[in-house]
């Protein structure tokens, strides 16, 4: 009978002779990628395997404790052997507890907090939003996503699972504009800065493995705060036919500030200068240079107007660098500051600053790319499978940060430990088809003023159910709701400031 070795990857482990007696390798990376059915087979084949030996390296608590009969600790760099499974060697070790609890976890994480939003007065209200969206790949005849609708908020903490394949990545990269649906909408708030981890989330950084960790996250934010990775997404690139758009002469209308005289020219808008402002209607304007001029900005015009031009994306990409540079006023891009952020996200001060990224640890990168997505201080942090290498150390320590962040989380993983400690939402995806739960009265609790002047009224979980909260306003009668209209469409037409209600009833009814 001959032994051989198997190292890695489970098609080996398929290609297993009974005629031979095996050592096979099971490393971490076969298994934390899988999602709990194929996790559940991996266990069953693992303990089919009579004339094997397994040497398995996982962070799995689950299957060393189902599939092992002998643990090996590596400890203050001696090995020493243990008989039974993980139950058996806590009951010998109690400090290893940590492989059962990410409670009991002794690395702490700390993620800066994201700070008010201008205009969000409560911590209920959507700053993303997808309604009813179906997307396919071009390769494919069949969509990979249904009818999707979802929105997340300052107090979200959503779990988002489902089998491989089922369209949850696909979704994610839709919410944060990595791609675009062919049918439905999708929305930000202007002044949100989303963090978002890929599920590949390496590819961030693989074109800088030559930087420190420090250096990469310095080059990134360099220019006053705008992050060069969030412009290179498929929704912030112009189309043929919006810059066809740009390029037609749009008739404008302006009005002489000294003989008040109206006239209108066709002028083609150049570029989009920034420095967005809101005018009295609560509509947003934005600063440009026209074809042509020598002046470089000081004129504005409205957003619906540059939409028509074809400047969606343009003034979705000003509002961006807008967002994240005010994000970054509180703590200069220093090297010293960088350090210590990144050592805040998990990664010591020798490997954050001395060492390339080429020459770290599959978990230490990933806590680099947390940390970059976490430099501008977001108010949403949406992780695609976080936890696939990091060990139980580090996942209870970023678990640890999340409970203490005042801004929402998504987390699409497979370990339930991790998403049931953190997230009382869960959306569950199915072949393309999505499925919202929620706790309400955990959201209920949570949904708190930031602004107490601002009466809250109600609470809308991620499908965009709407709860009501006791002490609701009173419902208005259709004669009310008339003279409302009217008294807001004549402050309007005066350019009167509208209160916080009249704007949102204003909203609602799509008066403005």
């Amino acid at each position: 009978m001959s032994i051989s070795i198997c190292v890695g990857r489970l098609v080996s482990a398929c290609l297993l002779q009974p005629s031979h007696t095996y050592i096979l390798f099971f490393h971490i990376g076969s298994t934390n990628h899988l999602d709990v059915i194929n996790v559940a087979w991996v266990k069953k084949y693992l303990n089919s395997l009579t004339d094997v030996t397994a040497i398995i390296v996982s962070h799995d608590s689950g299957l060393l404790n189902d599939c092992c009969t002998n643990i090996l600790q590596i400890e203050n760099l001696k090995l020493n052997s243990y008989k039974g499974n993980l139950d058996e060697f806590v009951k010998v070790k109690p400090s290893a507890r940590a492989y059962f609890s990410i409670s009991e976890s002794k690395m702490k994480f700390k993620f800066p907090q994201p700070g008010p939003i201008e205009g969000v007065k409560s911590k209920g209200k959507a700053l993303m939003k997808m309604s009813k969206c179906t997307f396919t790949y071009p390769v494919n005849e069949t969509p990979t996503l249904f009818d999707i609708s979802v929105q997340v908020s300052l107090s979200s903490r959503v779990a988002c699972v489902g089998e491989n394949g089922a369209g949850k990545s696909t979704m994610i990269k839709l919410l944060v504009g990595e791609i675009e649906p062919q049918t439905g909408d999708v929305w930000k708030h202007p002044n949100a800065r989303i963090a978002y981890v890929a599920q590949h989330a390496f590819h961030h950084i693989e074109s800088h493995l030559t930087k420190t960790p420090n250096e990469y996250i310095r080059w990134r934010y360099a220019n006053n705060g705008e992050d060069k990775e969030s412009l290179v997404k498929v929704t912030m690139q112009f189309s043929d036919e919006e810059i066809k758009l740009q390029k037609t002469p749009y008739e404008i209308q302006f009005t002489d500030e000294e003989s008040g005289k109206i006239s209108k020219v066709k002028k083609v808008v150049a570029e989009l200068v920034g420095g967005r402002k809101t005018n009295k209607q609560k509509d947003y304007e934005y600063e440009v240079r026209y074809a042509g001029s020598s002046v470089d900005s000081g004129e504005y015009l409205p957003g619906k107007t540059l939409k028509k031009m074809g400047w969606d994306k343009g003034m979705k990409a000003v509002d961006m660098k807008i967002a994240q540079r005010a994000g970054l006023y509180v703590r200069p891009l220093s090297t010293k500051n960088v350090e210590q952020h990144l050592e805040d996200c998990g990664l010591d001060k020798e490997f954050g600053t001395h060492y390339r990224l080429s020459a770290l640890s599959g978990g230490q990168k990933v806590k680099v790319v947390l940390a970059a997505a976490m430099w501008n201080q977001p108010h949403i942090l949406i992780l695609d499978e976080p936890t696939n290498y990091l060990d139980r150390d580090s996942l209870g320590a970023l678990a640890g940060a999340i409970e203490t962040f005042d801004g929402g989380v998504v987390i699409i993983s497979h370990n339930n430990e991790f998403c049931s400690k953190l997230c009382p939402e869960t959306w569950v995806m199915d072949a393309g088809h999505l499925e919202t739960k929620g706790d309400a009265e955990w959201m209920l609790k949570q949904d708190t003023k930031i602004d107490d002047q601002q009466q809250l009224t109600e609470v809308t979980d991620a499908a965009g159910n709407v709860t009501k909260l006791k002490g609701q306003k009173k419902k208005l009668s259709k004669k009310e709701e008339k003279q409302l209209v009217k008294k807001i469409k004549s402050k309007l037409k005066n350019g009167d400031p509208l209160d916080s209600d009249e704007e949102e009833f204003a909203i609602d009814k799509d008066l403005i």
